[in-house]
Formats: C-alpha cells, sequence, structure tokens
C-alpha cells in the first residue's frame, strides 16, 4: 500500500476563501508536515519507484509516501522546493504545457484569482534539483466531458511538449480536476505514460490500475494531525475505481 498525497500552492495565503481550501497550504503548515513523515516512520519516495513497486518490480519501503503537486505553480520552486531539499524527499510536479509561464486562468471567474505558473527556466531548474517533472495535460480540461479527438490531443501534445522543453521522457499523467473515465486512460497508455494520478481518495494498491491511481489531498486546513489521520485511514475507495479491460 503506498500514500500519495497531492499538493497545489504552498505558501503564505491570508483571507484566502475557505470554499478552495484543497488549493492552499501555509507554508508553516507544509514543513511541519515533512517533519511529521519521518516522525511516523513514513518514507518518502519518487513515483517512479512507487510505479515499480506496484508492478512488482521493485520492493518498497515500509510505508512508502509519494508526494505531488498539481499545476507547477511558481511558489513550488520559491517554497516547497527548499523545505523537500532539505528533507532529502523527492516529489513530482505536473505541469500544464500551453500554459507555461503563463497562470492558473482556468481559475479566472469561477474562484480563486489566477496564480503564476513555472515557465521554462524555472521548470528546467525543478528538473534539475532531481524532482520529477510530470504532464498535466495541454490545457487544463475537464476530460472526460472531451470527445475523444479532444482527449488523445491533450495527453500527447502536453507529453511531446514537455519531453522536447526539458529534453527527458515524461512518464507521468494527472487528470486536471481529477476527471478521468476509461478513455481518458486508454488515450494516457496510447500516449506512453506509465501513471495517470487521480482525485480518488484512497492508498495505491497494486490492485489499482496505474492509469488511475487514487491520491489524498492535503488543504490549508490540515495540521499535522489532521495529514496523520488522512495517512493512517481513508486508505479504502469510497467507489470502485476504474480499470482497464485486461
Amino acid at each position: 500500500m503506498i500514500q500519495i498525497l497531492m499538493y497545489h500552492r504552498v505558501g503564505h495565503f491570508p483571507g484566502r476563501v475557505k470554499a478552495h481550501g484543497a488549493l492552499y497550504c501555509h507554508l508553516p503548515r507544509f514543513r511541519a508536515q515533512m517533519t511529521l513523515f519521518r516522525v511516523l516512520g513514513y518514507t518518502v519516495i519518487s513515483l517512479d519507484d512507487a510505479v515499480a513497486g506496484l508492478r512488482g518490480d521493485k520492493a518498497l519501503p515500509p510505508r512508502p509516501l509519494v508526494l505531488t503537486f498539481d499545476d507547477a505553480y511558481v511558489d513550488f520552486l520559491e517554497n516547497a522546493a527548499p523545505v523537500l531539499k532539505a528533507h532529502g524527499y523527492p516529489a513530482t510536479v505536473y505541469a500544464v504545457s500551453s500554459l507555461i509561464g503563463s497562470t492558473s486562468m482556468w481559475d479566472a471567474g469561477v474562484g480563486p484569482e489566477p496564480a503564476p505558473l513555472m515557465d521554462a527556466a524555472q521548470l528546467r531548474e525543478v528538473r534539475d534539483m532531481g524532482f520529477t517533472i510530470g504532464s498535466h495535460s495541454r490545457s487544463h480540461l475537464r476530460l472526460a466531458q472531451q470527445d475523444e479527438a479532444c482527449i488523445a490531443r491533450e495527453m500527447s501534445d502536453s507529453k511531446s511538449a514537455l519531453e522536447d522543453l526539458l529534453g527527458q521522457r515524461i512518464d507521468h499523467f494527472c487528470y486536471p480536476y481529477g476527471s478521468h473515465d476509461l478513455r481518458s486512460m486508454e488515450a494516457a497508455a496510447a500516449a506512453g505514460y506509465l501513471s495517470g494520478t487521480t482525485c480518488e481518495r484512497a492508498a495505491a494498491t497494486p490492485s489499482n490500475d496505474l492509469l488511475a491511481l487514487p491520491r489524498k489531498a492535503v488543504s490549508r486546513g490540515d495540521d499535522v494531525f489532521g495529514v496523520a489521520w488522512k495517512l493512517l485511514t481513508k486508505n479504502a475507495p469510497k467507489r470502485p475505481l476504474l480499470h482497464r479491460a485486461g
């Protein structure tokens, strides 16, 4: 069983509306959470190692934990990365390929104000720090609501664009909003991704389809006790998880 945590922004967010709490993690709480993992006996591993472990290709340490960060906000580099490096923790950052160096404009008019996303140089810096870059699609659409041609473009175009930008393979995908279905999972497989992460809350096990891995969201309201509770409980999915035939 592998715990996969989902973060978005890390920093100081006074006055943010509670309705969008899952997008924010206060930096002091983030620091405390990173310390908590070691206290509780968790070993933070890379998503590559997690996939290998779920496949049975690699032995996993006791209490394995994966850290993921959606959207590739600038504040990952400014705030989260130094804390992660101090602990020696790997992490995966998912970038939206057509919005590199722009803002989270999908938020405009529907909730939190758009925030800066890392540009090409910053993503390369994150890569050079040893973190994994994954794809968060081309345009941050709800993929389960799109036609198959659009889904395929969102998968393949983002992969090729990020690979050209970073000069390395992009093996991991994250479904925007957690929106996925069997069509998008098949498209992810056709594009060559090894894993796909969702917003379904549970622990990941070898019985899961690697292209529909569950994660647990960490939000602004979670102190160390809240995160510990999420790690130690809530391991069974609320509903059956999708799995491709065969």
